[in-house]
């Protein structure tokens, strides 16, 4: 019987009665994981794994929960819950973990790691690694998928650790990041430094060995490979694990300078893309009168606007003022004001649909996204939100119009909008209720909102 798949259409459900299914966060194979949060609602938010229990390895996977769970270090992924439940009338297993940001296989097809992230993010995994197999473990799958970024801290997965010198779980996969020994053999450290050489390599690169498993050639490495990484991914990949450089000699490698030491990496890295970086040197170079012209053209700008809102508030209102004015200062107005006005009756209305009766926005809120929550965004989630506003200018109420894919966005533009606050429009000299739609936009670049009054 084909083993059940677990599905995206789950959200909604709830797992052993405590953790709600609130997103789908992607699958592999028949495995899936969602978002949920620990110790029901509107509390901290969390990562469940489930596996139907159909699968050949999910009761070993459940064994070896209760040892990970118990394993604590600053860059291993906590286990913070596992069982058995029925979800859709599927049999599975579950575990639920940190929530990730982002990972590394969602970084490498964008870009390659510099140097220097490359040296961030090797940091806190040798540390993990050294811990794990001080305390008999082997990772076992260090693969770019199980590097995450989680709370600004590079961290590995840890739902899937095995015991060194155990007998290999079968099956482990046909992947090149996986030690080819394992195919035969029993679980050694020695398989994690292949796994990190195959994840370094193409971090940096973009591109995997050439390697054919069939035979003994060592792996053919990409040239563009900066030092000292080269030697440390050469030493990594070795096709006998006993002539694998340790995570010792890794460290040391990293510690050889190849030009004046430069001051320590920030010890919590990210992974996201930061295209800024490309342009810091050049550019001045390049341009020198960049930042001349830029002042210019943001001065023009400001004059423009200025002399723009002059023109508008000098149309519908300026006449009703006119009215008003003394003999002294009718007399100091140009020429074209001695023609005839208006009757008085014919100008003391407002109407409604002139620009003074409209609402303006006094307060906006903009939310400050993590650069890590951004980088999950491909292209843009949109969420608009419609607010009530009282005479008072306050928000009363908001309310999804358009949620959009994400609840994790969609929660923080529903948050922000309580926080505007408007000048209410007039309606026969008072002002009146209104309503306005904000349109959060949500992209990697940043957070746009556009407010559209659309009623009273």
């Amino acid at each position: 019987m084909n083993a059940v798949s677990v599905r995206g259409d789950w959200v909604g459900q709830v797992v052993d009665g405590r953790y709600p299914l609130l997103e789908w966060l992607g699958g592999s194979g028949t495995s899936g994981t969602f978002l949920t949060e620990l110790d029901g609602l509107a509390s901290h938010r969390a990562a469940i794994k489930l596996l139907p229990s159909s699968l050949p390895d999910s009761e070993s996977r459940l064994a070896g929960w209760p040892a990970a769970a118990a394993l604590s270090h600053p860059h291993l992924v906590q286990i913070h819950h596992y069982g058995r439940a029925e979800v859709d009338s599927t049999s599975c297993v579950y575990v639920v973990c940190d929530l990730a940001e982002e990972l590394l296989s969602q970084i490498i097809p964008e870009r390659q790691l510099t140097p220097d992230e490359a040296r961030q993010m090797l940091d806190p995994i040798l540390d993990t690694l050294d811990y794990l197999h001080n305390a008999g473990f082997a990772h076992g799958h260090l693969t770019p998928s199980n590097v995450l970024v989680v709370e600004n801290e590079i961290k590995l997965s840890s739902d899937y650790l095995l015991s060194i010198e155990a007998p290999v779980p079968n099956p482990l996969g046909n992947d090149i990041h996986i030690a080819p020994e394992l195919a035969s053999g029993s679980i050694s450290p020695r398989a994690d430094i292949w796994s990190l050489g195959i994840t370094l390599v193409e971090a940096l690169t973009q591109q995997l060995p050439i390697w054919d498993a069939a035979s003994d050639a060592q792996p053919v490495l990409p040239a563009s490979i900066p030092a000292p990484f080269a030697e440390i991914t050469r030493r990594c990949l070795h096709t006998d694990p006993a002539r694998r450089c340790t995570v010792a000699e890794i460290r040391a490698l990293l510690n050889v300078p190849s030009k004046p030491a430069a001051s320590k990496p920030s010890p919590a890295p990210s992974l996201a893309p930061r295209q800024q970086r490309i342009p810091d040197k050049p550019l001045p170079a390049r341009m020198p009168f960049l930042p001349l012209v830029i002042g210019l053209v943001l001065l023009a700008a400001i004059i423009i606007g200025f002399w723009l809102h002059s023109r508008n508030s000098s149309t519908a209102p300026l006449q009703t003022e006119t009215t008003r004015q003394t003999p002294a200062a009718k007399s100091a107005q140009p020429t074209p004001q001695t023609t005839t006005p208006p009757a008085p009756e014919a100008v003391a209305p407002v109407s409604d649909s002139s620009p003074s009766s409209r609402g303006d926005v006094l307060n906006r809120d903009v939310p400050e996204v993590p650069q890590s929550a951004r980088n999950t965004i491909h292209g843009t989630v949109s969420v608009v939100v419609r607010v009530s506003v009282d005479s008072s200018g306050a928000v009363t109420s908001a309310e999804y119009a358009t949620h959009g894919p994400s609840a994790y966005f969609a929660r923080i533009a529903l948050e922000s909008a309580h926080n505007w606050k408007f000048k209410p429009p007039q309606q026969s000299g008072r002002a009146v209720s209104n309503s306005w739609l904000l349109h959060y936009k949500f992209r990697r670049s940043g957070v746009d909102v556009t407010p559209n009054q659309t009623g009273r």
